[in-house]
């Protein structure tokens, strides 16, 4: 097989997960894009099985295929892109029985038979993973996430390939606590028996590792990174004079730390009046957050969006003077890369993946409101230091490219192969 790059040989990947651009509720779709982009482009070549209802659109880099079309399964060569095969379910990521229940009631007049229950549907579509992995030869199994792991034990169940569970986040990070009981089994077994985890920071290696007791040899990290869109300074946002925007982007969710920016904005507007706060996404805490907002009598100085996606996003990064992300327990965290390539400063929680790769960015504890709220003032209020931030995050971000991501995880493949080989 040709490798485009020099590293490990091109391989042939089954990758399930479960969501893909332009359908992306959190990072972990943003994640998908840039990983697959880079690893086609180092030679792979990716089958990506992903939960989609009809109709939806699809990204430039990947094409749509149909079972009939490898299952010959001719090997002249990883293709130009990626091949993603949507089965048809109202599976998404973060979401809850609850969530399921609400949106299969929708669609219970079509023709497709769902699962009674969040559970019974990642079996239908732990089947289809299992039919599609009888189709075609890969080299190895690629899943994300806890939602797919009975579709990824029924895969090495029909092809005998190895399996690796790529984690951008447990249970406890989501739900901030013990979490769905059922959901903690699912992330346990995929663990136990995985032939080897992805984790994507330290932290969540480190969790992993005491949380489910893993045999810390059988974990990898392998931090994410940013793919470079359209240049955020084209859009030409205009602002009044003197006008400071503080953004907070991201799901509006326990994890993420809605309820910290917001007290931090009220210590903040006492020294700093003109300062706008704006809070961009959705979840289950906006409602309280908004509550919250009109007590502290913020409501003139903070803004809510609703949901960005796109060009949407990219306008928001060029508006700010500032991002924050206070997250409570971040895995990861892609949004403030981000906000670097738009050369706006960022503050991100000590307790979070990207703060082991940031080394200029400034960094406090979730909890620490005041602390938050000085250094969201001092960033504010001396240029030299924004201007300092920006410079050296320029500087960083030439290492953090989801070639070199590619690279990690190519060798992953490249491990377990040869383990299951004997070489």
């Amino acid at each position: 097989m040709e490798i485009r790059k020099r590293g490990a040989r091109a391989m042939r990947i089954l990758m399930l997960g479960w969501e893909f651009p332009p359908a992306i509720s959190g990072g972990l779709g943003t994640a998908c894009f840039g990983m697959t982009k880079a690893l086609a482009e180092r030679g792979h070549r990716i089958t990506f099985v992903v939960p989609s209802l009809p109709d939806a659109d699809r990204t430039s880099h990947v094409a749509l295929v149909a079972a009939s079309d490898f299952a010959s399964g001719t090997d002249d060569g990883p293709p130009a892109g990626v091949f993603v095969m949507p089965v048809e379910s109202p599976l998404r990521p973060y979401m809850e029985q609850s969530d399921y229940a609400l949106l299969r009631d929708s669609l219970l007049a079509g023709p497709v038979h769902y699962g009674s229950d969040l559970f019974a549907e990642l079996e239908r579509y732990a089947a289809a993973a299992e039919r599609i992995a009888r189709q075609a030869p890969f080299d190895v199994i690629h899943a994300h996430e806890w939602l797919s792991v009975p579709a990824a034990l029924h895969a090495r169940r029909a092809s005998g390939l190895p399996f690796i569970l790529h984690v951008h986040a447990l249970e406890s990070d989501r739900s901030g606590g013990d979490g769905d009981a059922r959901i903690i089994a699912l992330e346990r077994q995929g663990l136990l028996e995985a032939d080897h985890i992805i984790a994507v920071s330290r932290f969540t290696r480190r969790q992993v590792v005491e949380r489910y007791g893993i045999d810390p040899e059988k974990v990898s990290v392998v931090h994410n990174a940013v793919s470079r869109g359209e240049a955020a300074a084209r859009y030409g946002v205009s602002k009044r004079a003197g006008e400071k925007i503080v953004l907070f982007l991201g799901r509006i969710t326990h994890q993420k730390g809605p309820g910290v920016f917001v007290e931090a904005a009220a210590e903040v507007l006492r020294a700093l009046p003109d300062v706008t706060f704006v809070m961009a996404g959705s979840g289950d805490l906006m409602p309280q957050t908004i509550e919250r907002v009109a007590e502290l009598g913020l409501g003139s100085r903070f803004l809510f969006t609703g949901f960005l996606r796109g060009e949407e996003v990219e306008r928001m990064y060029a508006a700010s003077d500032l991002y924050v992300m206070p997250s409570v327990s971040e895995p990861f965290g892609i949004a403030p890369l981000e906000a670097m390539l738009a050369d706006v400063p960022v503050i991100v929680s000590k307790q979070s993946g990207v703060a082991e790769i940031l080394h200029h960015a400034l960094k406090v504890d979730f909890w620490d409101v005041h602390e938050l709220a000085g250094k969201i003032c001092a960033v504010l209020s001396y240029e030299a230091l924004a201007r300092e931030m920006v410079e050296r995050s320029r500087e960083e971000l030439a290492s953090i490219t989801w070639d070199r991501a590619a690279r990690q995880i190519g060798e992953v493949y490249e491990k377990v192969v040869n383990a299951e080989e004997g070489v």
